[in-house]
């Protein structure tokens, strides 16, 4: 799945009707009054936006006035770590070996994740921000904390790490699922 298309869909929803409203009115010298009529979603709006090329993964300039007008810093802090962070096409969000622990881990460890990621050793800034950027989906927030982690250790991430971490926070069920 695009991580883009991700970042807009979260977008999407969390509009208000109202800043629907005010990002559809800003956008009608680029959309036309008639097509905007029918939009009844923050998603449809980046469908169109998105058709007419006006933003793309690697042009978010528009995109990011449009929410700093309707007065969503936190979305534009959002878009901001997005591109900071290189996600858009990311070669490192491919699946590999590692992402069958990864699958395993994330359909079992519950609401104790943060505890496993910290072990892990990622710090509180990185997981608040993953937080911030995935609200109310954990295992999202645990599936992109375990790609991190596997980042910012690069070739010396090894499954021998994960299974050591999950015993250390007394998940021995789930260490023996990831060893299986």
């Amino acid at each position: 799945m695009d991580p883009f298309l991700t970042l807009l869909h979260s977008f999407s929803l969390s509009f208000s009707d109202r800043e629907l409203s005010s990002l559809k009115f800003l956008c009608q010298q680029e959309i036309g009054k008639k097509k905007l009529e029918s939009v009844r979603s923050g998603g449809e709006l980046f469908s169109i936006l998105l058709e007419q090329q006006l933003i793309a993964s690697d042009k978010v300039s528009f995109l990011e006035g449009l929410l700093e007008s309707i007065k969503r810093k936190d979305l534009v802090s959002q878009l901001k770590q997005f591109v900071e962070e290189g996600q858009v096409n990311d070669p490192d969000d491919q699946p590999d070996e590692h992402e069958k622990p990864i699958e395993v881990i994330c359909e079992n460890v519950g609401r104790d994740w943060k505890m496993l990621i910290r072990k892990l050793g990622i710090s509180e800034v990185k997981i608040d921000r993953i937080v911030a950027a995935i609200p109310f989906n954990l295992y999202e927030q645990l599936l992109q904390s375990l790609r991190e982690w596997r980042k910012l250790k690069g070739k010396d991430a090894k499954v021998t790490d994960l299974i050591k971490a999950l015993r250390g926070c007394k998940m021995n069920l789930v260490a023996d699922k990831v060893e299986q």
